[in-house]
């Protein structure tokens, strides 16, 4: 029982008594003394509740705190336990999901619906401990969110964020108002007049399916055991990853694949900077100065920089002209806050002078330059004719993403580099 409640209860045994005893016209010594006891004792009680109030308050939003976040601890606790090799042997021969798997497909299937068996995103990010040949898997704890299982890719590493969406789409409202202060010009005079607050909705919409074929052998459904988790879920993450990258930056936004930073940048209304000349630092810091004049960034360390390899190839083959050893890469390095270098995110250099392209992103105020959002689980569908004359068993993975950008200044494209 919490001491506050303790001490309530004995104030009100106190006043109890108290009445009794100051009903009586002609009290004995010992009624007054008990009197005087019970008085200093109500009120010593007086100090000692308040003391526990706000003792039991820190326990309350402790309680409240554990409260909150149980859900999503145990959600966790049991998705360490999903196997995916479960899912294949239920596909493959029909064999019962059991324990902390079926747990998790039960749940996701009451939440949406699924042609196959329902594979958490979460579920596919590589386990610490797990290896091929076997051993004792030493899962980390997997929190519920994507951006775990996709940190390493270039999309986050750009400062994109992912959203897991549920059913339906998700708009995100962007401010375009200039709001500007004013001062007055006299004493009695007004201030500049209001300025309407707009904002422009930038939607994720459940148009675009991302899918995976997998075919896994009879052997391997045989002999590999638990190892077979670990080559499910690198394969299957790694494609994904990669499909999502290119859709990200440069997704064309027809045949079914959603539109890409570089390829909806005029409709969304980005920057393009035709700069047509060999890639060195002043040309990246010249972009910089763009970025902190629209006030997106306070200064060259808020900003990421995408690039090829061609153009890391031709930034450090530039020496600095102050007579060092300093390379053009190393005043790009040490100014921004991050460089990123992939050969998939951005289409190899073309062209006679060869050129490519680089992106600038950066967050302001927290807000993600860009979004990518998910839908929901992975769907794995079962083939079991495709490869029946092997005894093979083949799996479809599908899921469904989409991207938007949220300020369009948050973000800026440099075209016509030369490598």
């Amino acid at each position: 029982m919490l001491d506050s409640l303790k001490i309530t209860r004995r104030q009100s045994e106190i006043r109890q008594e108290l009445a009794t005893l100051v009903g009586k016209d002609t009290p004995t010594d010992d009624e007054t003394r008990a009197m005087s006891d019970l008085d200093a004792e109500y009120r010593t009680n007086e100090t000692r509740f308040r003391a526990a109030l706000i003792s039991e308050d820190q326990e309350r939003k402790e309680a409240g705190e554990d409260l909150n976040t149980r859900s999503d601890q145990e959600w966790a606790k049991t998705l360490a336990g999903f196997e995916i090799r479960q899912a294949a042997l239920n596909l493959d021969e029909g064999k019962a999901l059991d324990g902390k798997t079926a747990e998790i497909v039960s749940e996701l299937r009451s939440k949406g619906g699924y042609r196959g068996i329902p594979v958490p995103l979460e579920a596919l990010e590589i386990r610490a401990g797990e290896t091929l040949a076997g051993g004792t898997p030493d899962p980390i704890r997997t929190a519920p969110t994507i951006e775990r299982l996709f940190a390493n890719t270039v999309g986050v590493r750009m400062g994109g964020t992912m959203v897991n969406v549920g059913t339906g789409g998700m708009e995100y409202p962007v401010a375009t108002s200039a709001v500007t202060a004013g001062w007055a010009a006299t004493e009695t005079g007004d201030v500049p007049g209001t300025t309407a607050y707009t904002t422009l909705d930038r939607p994720l919409s459940p148009d675009n399916t991302l899918g995976v074929q997998m075919k896994i052998t009879r052997k391997a459904l045989k002999q590999s055991g638990e190892g077979l988790e670990t080559a499910i879920r690198r394969d299957m993450t790694g494609a994904i990853s990669e499909a999502l990258d290119i859709a990200t930056f440069r997704g064309s936004g027809s045949a079914g694949e959603p539109t890409g930073i570089l390829t909806g940048a005029s409709g969304w209304g980005i920057a393009e900077t035709a700069v047509d000349a060999k890639a060195e630092w002043a040309l990246f810091r010249s972009e910089m100065v763009e970025f902190i004049n629209s006030n997106a960034a306070n200064g060259p360390s808020d900003v990421r920089v995408l690039i090829r390899p061609e153009v890391w190839d031709t930034l450090d083959g530039i020496l600095v002209g102050d007579g060092g050893t300093r390379f053009e890469w190393d005043r790009l390095v040490e100014a921004v806050q991050s460089v990123v270098i992939s050969n998939n995110a951005l289409a190899a250099p073309t062209g006679d002078p060869a050129e490519t392209t680089a992106i600038l992103t950066t967050n302001a105020g927290g807000v993600a330059p860009y979004f990518v959002g998910m839908w929901g689980a992975v769907d794995l569908i079962r083939d079991p004719y495709s490869d029946a004359q092997s005894g093979g068993l083949r799996l479809t993975a599908l899921t469904t993403a989409d991207i938007t950008v949220s300020r369009a200044s948050q973000t800026r494209v440099m075209t016509g580099l030369r490598a």
